[in-house]
């Protein structure tokens, strides 16, 4: 690439990165005074449908309009910013011009088209303020829209203060409008540019302008820069971008998001990768781990399943039975039980994510110590959720989880989030972003899904969680319902439903084990929003065809020209009188789909090659082979710098040859194993192979309990994800501390394990909230405490005692911080035997003393139970919790 001064090597090195075939410059084209004030920036085809034209008016003023076909969609509207050093909004003078055509070629790991091809042109307008503050406007435009965003070279940094950025449409435009809230979970609304009411809106916003569409958004924010919307002002078609932040502080020279209209009728606005097309190529250069999937979610159908193991194992199985690629255990979760249902999910080829809300992850050494946990176990992914903000501020914390899950590939999946704004080019390894009004509002209206295809879904990856039967407060049919699946496009489809209701609806679940998540090529059919929507989607070579409606009942029919030669099988679902019917027929290009179509009803067709006596497209689920791994011991206990033996045997019981096998043990950081791993080629039903090692403990190995996990991988035949089956036991190894002395305060001892029903269980201070530290001082029944504990049932804590103390004293109830009355049961288990249990105390009971005899008691757990009634104010202290020891 050339460049012209030093000034634009910042815009090419920064701005604009480039994938596979690098923009072409051309030679600089200073224009003089006499033809300065007006400048227009056409597409690179050769009849561009969008142009766009800046003008600088005699204030020296910047405004910019859009035209499609030769006609006015956008009027001209303010551009320009304004920075605490200089207001570039007026009194501009014109330097000079660039023109340059910028080419991509890219690959996408999520969307609705993997491969990528972008070609546009772009023009540099530089401009002097003037106290002489130097800006760029740069102008891009496609076949698809128009974006433009500012660069400010000042190496000494800037802080912006505003934009002057707004836009301009007729004010009886057919608008579809997003209430502006930080988690865009508002209900979005049809009605016109210039009624719409006087306030902000979210990205991205939906106008027709007669024939042609009109999507406005951005692209490229991270930490340099915060988050825009739309203020409107009531009566007019004016909107201006209005930034998060009161001002915006960057360290050097900034280029500011691409402020972006996305330009054409409905179709190519439906299919646009504008977005995408304008932000930085990946920051990845292997994807490889990186897989889209179905995902089997608990939480919507039942609330409290995330806390129980044996309920997730039952998801696991049920994914495991359909092919599915993951299960997601979302809030409630507890980290002495993850690891086995992890193991257990991992040996039936089902991967496991994780939620956490993200305050959990807000510093540098959370993110290192967390993450680097859930991944030891692992994990495959993580939801991160209530993020709930589009500050600079919030922006940097995306740019460093994004960094560090990147670093240990762990994919990701962000709710109550932010819109995409390309970050699924940039980070290959965000399957997925909420920023919806989803099922799990448990409100599902036709008239709004049929919308966001052609809104929210038009940007990126949008986690609906869809094909939830479960919502009752629903005007939407079962096939509607199975639709939304194809019809949203999300890196991971959390299908939000329970196994029993899937499994009710055999046709249903039938359906969703064959559809993918990712596209190769997606084409809009017919629709409009608010009413209807038809997409077809092809991956390889299959094609699928489905449709959602918030009409009244009718017959969809498409041509099905974009099918290839020869004959083809098309197999689809719909609504029928006693619920829903699939249906068959051969067909090709010269063909048409008719499917009736219920009111608020939707289909599903899955298209693939006929050949003779062939009558279904479906396709194998992947079933992993049952396999069985011994390992011993068990459990161990060893000191720091100390050894353990460890032997392992897998085995395949029954059915076919498994290949590739390999057994090995995976030791934690700083532990060591002497002994290699072994391995065979083939393994045939009932043949094992053994291993045995000698692993050795961190010289500086903490106190608790470490997993050392010894895993076997293999491969079998006909898997069509072709990648190793991982199959993991551990034996759980002890690491005692020191033996408490002398009277030793509890919460001054190392815990071995603990859990909490709500936040962080505290040292000395009452539970709060989320945080850690956000209590109060230990306070029951009037009288407060320096010293002690505090949780939120259902809890638990385990120490070590080593058998050196005789007994354990506390003052235990309900802290006085809530403010409704708490019920809780406080329970002390020694060696696994019950020692002592309080029965129901609640608030209004105040402190009662524990004084338990705990002589050759080697591990006491301190357990706290919800009495019964939930846990909502059981904030449980023990207070001056303390033992007595030799």
């Amino acid at each position: 690439m050339r460049v012209h001064n030093s000034r634009h090597r910042f815009l090419a090195r920064c701005v604009v990165p480039m994938v596979a075939v690098a923009a072409a410059a051309v030679a600089a084209t200073p224009a003089t005074a006499a033809d300065s004030a007006a400048w227009t920036v056409r597409g690179p085809s050769p009849a561009p449908p969008v142009s766009a034209s800046v003008t600088l008016d005699s204030d020296g003023a910047l405004s910019l309009a859009v035209t499609h076909r030769g006609r006015s969609v956008l009027t001209p509207s303010a551009v320009g910013v304004e920075t605490t050093a200089a207001d570039l909004t007026k009194g501009l003078t014109f330097i000079r011009r660039e023109d340059r055509v910028v080419v991509q070629n890219y690959v996408m790991t999520t969307g609705k088209q993997r491969v990528r091809h972008a070609r546009s042109a772009e023009s540099t307008l530089s401009f002097a303020g003037p106290s002489g503050a130097r800006m760029d406007l740069v102008v891009r435009v496609s076949d698809d829209g128009v974006a433009f965003r500012y660069v400010l070279p000042d190496a000494e940094g800037v802080t912006v203060k505003r934009e002057a950025s707004s836009y301009t449409l007729p004010s009886g435009a057919p608008a579809w409008l997003l209430p502006y809230t930080p988690n865009y979970e508002a209900t979005r609304v049809e009605t016109t540019a210039g009624a719409a009411g006087a306030g902000d809106f979210g990205f991205p916003a939906l106008f027709a302008v007669d024939d042609t569409y009109v999507l406005l958004t951005e692209s490229d924010v991270d930490g340099r820069y915060s988050g825009g919307r739309l203020t409107h002002q009531a009566g007019t078609g004016s909107y201006a971008v209005k930034l998060a932040d009161a001002a915006v502080a960057s360290p050097g020279p900034l280029a500011t998001p691409w402020r972006t209209a996305i330009v054409g009728d409905l179709a190519t606005v439906t299919t646009s990768t504008l977005v995408d097309d304008l932000a930085p190529a990946s920051k990845l250069a292997d994807t490889s781990w990186v897989r889209p999937g179905t995902v089997a979610w608990s939480w919507l159908s039942e609330h409290d399943s995330p806390r129980d193991p044996v309920r997730q194992k039952q998801y696991v199985d049920f994914a495991a039975r359909n092919g599915w690629s993951y299960i997601l255990i979302d809030e409630g979760w507890d980290r002495s039980w993850v690891p086995d249902v992890v193991r257990y999910a991992r040996a039936r080829g089902v991967e496991v994510l994780l939620w956490f809300h993200w305050t959990a992850l807000d510093t540098a050494q959370e993110r290192d110590d967390t993450l680097s946990l859930v991944k030891s176990w692992g994990v495959a992914g993580v939801k991160v959720d209530f993020m709930d903000s589009d500050s600079q501020a919030r922006f940097k914390w995306y740019d460093d989880i994004l960094r560090k899950t990147a670093e240990l590939r762990l994919m990701v999946n962000f709710h109550g989030a932010t819109i995409p704004r390309g970050i699924q080019r940039t980070w290959p390894h965000v399957m997925t972003l909420e920023a919806i009004r989803g099922a799990e509002q448990f409100r599902t209206r036709a008239a709004t899904n049929t919308m966001f295809p052609f809104t929210r879904n038009v940007v990126g990856g949008m986690d609906y969680t869809p094909v939830a039967f479960v919502v009752s407060d629903r005007d939407t049919t079962d096939a509607h319902e199975v639709a939304t699946f194809l019809v949203y496009e999300s890196g991971w489809q959390h299908a939000a439903d329970k196994p029993e209701n899937y499994d009710s609806r055999p046709e249903a679940l039938r359906t969703l084990n064959q559809l993918p998540t990712t596209w190769d090529e997606t084409r809009l059919l017919g629709g409009r929003p608010g009413q209807e929507v038809y997409l077809a989607r092809r991956s390889g070579q299959r094609w699928y065809v489905g449709g959602i409606s918030a009409v009244p009942a009718k017959t969809f029919e498409t041509p099905l020209t974009f099918l290839g030669k020869g004959r083809w099988l098309v197999e689809t679902l719909h609504d029928g009188p006693d619920g829903l019917v699939r249906e068959a027929r051969i067909a090709d290009a010269h063909d048409s789909l008719t499917v009736p179509v219920a009111t608020n009803g939707g289909f599903v067709s899955v298209i693939c090659e006929y050949t003779k006596g062939r009558s279904t497209c479906d396709q194998p689920v992947r079933r992993v082979p049952r396999t069985d791994l011994v390992v011993t011991p068990g459990q161990a206990q060893t000191r720091p710098g100390g050894t353990i033996d460890v032997r392992g045997t897998f085995t395949l019981p029954t059915g076919d040859p498994i290949s590739d096998v390999e057994l090995r043990v995976t030791p934690p950081a700083g532990w060591r194993v002497s002994g290699e791993a072994v391995s065979d080629k083939h393994l045939r039903a009932g043949e094992s192979i053994s291993g045995a090692w000698t692993v050795t403990a961190d010289a500086a190995a903490a106190p608790g309990y470490v997993d050392v996990p010894v895993v076997a991988t293999y491969r079998f035949a006909d898997d069509p994800q072709r990648r190793p089956v991982h199959v993991e036991e551990a034996v759980r190894v002890f690491v005692p501390p020191p033996n408490p002395t002398g009277t030793a305060y509890v919460s001054d001892l190392p815990f071995l394990s603990e859990s909490n029903g709500w936040g962080p269980v505290e040292r000395d201070g009452s539970n709060g909230e989320t945080n850690a530290g956000d209590g109060g001082a230990i306070s029951i029944g009037g009288s407060t405490y320096a010293k002690g504990i505090g949780t939120h049932a259902p809890s638990e804590i385990t120490v070590w005692l080593g058998g050196a103390c005789t007994r354990l004293q506390a003052e235990v109830g309900i802290d006085d911080e809530v403010t409704e009355s708490g019920s809780v049961a406080f329970q002390v288990i020694g060696d696994g035997r019950p020692l002592a249990d309080t029965g129901i105390i609640r608030s209004a009971d105040g402190a009662r003393t524990l004084d338990v005899e705990v002589s050759g008691v080697r591990t006491v757990a301190l357990r706290v139970t919800d009495g019964g009634d939930g846990k909502n104010f059981d904030h449980a202290d023990w207070a001056d919790a303390r033992v007595t020891c030799a």
